[in-house]
């Protein structure tokens, strides 16, 4: 057991998180990432797993370091290693844990950037919903801001998923679990749109073939419900292709990514008065303190609301010594 590699201990660690956590395979690809990213550092200084101790581990952040990764990029690899080192301690490979007395120092974790409801809007209405790209991208940003989607959660949506008399969507979020999130009437109305607009396609260039009625002609269950022109699912990298195609024409929005969608998702919905538990069960969070992250944007909304409508918010207090004295027109 000793000789094992470095190969073969990343493999048993993915495949046993695969099971235990049921990670998804974009998660297992992260993970993945990062602990072959740290072999190379072991094979580069030939350390063997059985060799690896605290100053080499140090070594490695510090290269980390030099290479510019920021602290919450070290943290996030020297959590991924530890999960691994976890199980050589239990297979014996290891007999001291070398993460004893590694302590990265803490950051603040960065709020994240949103937009404003008038912005969101502004992004939405820029889309050119004259061609079946337009509706179907159109779509996709109403039901990623409206049900507050992660990007593989949208471009992964199969028509049994989505229940458009119902109003709902239930969404297979991360480790497969499952939720259902009202869908909303605009995005209702866009998916509704692009779904036809779909259907009217499929019989587009076909001489001689009569259109049928739209319910003769239904989508299979787990067919995905956005695809390209080819026919092919929607991507992640197609939607943020198609994301920042439309936002090109406001430098503002220059920045923004498929996840700002989310963000904005949770943060109106608590600047609306939405209580956190509900906002945190829609967003699929397994822990509340992720979603608190989004109450520190909403607390400076409120003390805006605060300022503009409280009789007293802007009113600075009286001096102590004219407490009291009348009123200067000598009135009661």
């Amino acid at each position: 057991m000793a000789a094992i590699g470095w190969d073969e201990l990343i493999d048993r660690h993915l495949a046993r998180r695969a099971v235990e956590r049921g990670l998804s395979r974009n998660s297992l690809e992260a993970y993945g990432g990062d602990l072959h990213d740290f072999q190379r550092f072991c094979l580069e200084h030939r350390v063997s797993p059985g060799e690896l101790d605290t100053p080499r581990l140090t070594a490695y952040l510090a290269e980390l370091g030099e290479r510019g990764f920021r602290v919450s990029s070290q943290r996030r690899r020297l959590s991924a290693v530890r999960g691994m080192l976890r199980e050589m301690l239990e297979a014996g490979v290891l007999t001291r844990d070398p993460t004893l007395g590694i302590d990265l120092k803490r950051h603040p974790r960065p709020l994240p950037r949103t937009l404003g409801r008038a912005d969101v809007n502004a992004l939405i209405d820029a889309i050119d919903v004259a061609t079946l790209r337009g509706k179907r991208d159109r779509a996709m940003l109403e039901l990623a801001y409206a049900c507050g989607l992660r990007v593989s959660e949208l471009v992964g949506l199969r028509f049994s998923q989505v229940n458009l008399e119902a109003g709902v969507v239930i969404v297979i979020g991360k480790g497969d679990k499952e939720r259902i999130v009202p869908l909303g009437g605009a995005a209702r109305t866009a998916l509704e749109g692009y779904l036809e607009a779909r259907r009217s396609a499929a019989f587009e260039g076909k001489p001689g073939r009569e259109r049928r009625p739209r319910e003769a002609a239904p989508a299979r269950p787990a067919a995905a419900i956005f695809v390209t022109r080819l026919g092919r699912a929607m991507t992640r990298q197609g939607f943020f292709k198609a994301l920042k195609g439309w936002a090109a024409g406001d430098a503002r929005l220059a920045w923004i990514s498929p996840h700002t969608l989310r963000h904005c998702f949770a943060t109106h919905l608590l600047e609306g008065g939405a209580d956190l538990r509900a906002v945190q069960e829609m967003l699929g969070h397994s822990d509340i303190s992720t979603t608190q992250i989004y109450t520190h944007l909403s607390r400076g909304h409120l003390r805006r609301v605060h300022r503009t409508y409280h009789p007293r918010a802007t009113r600075r207090a009286e001096p102590a010594a004219d407490r009291g004295k009348p009123p200067k027109d000598g009135t009661d």
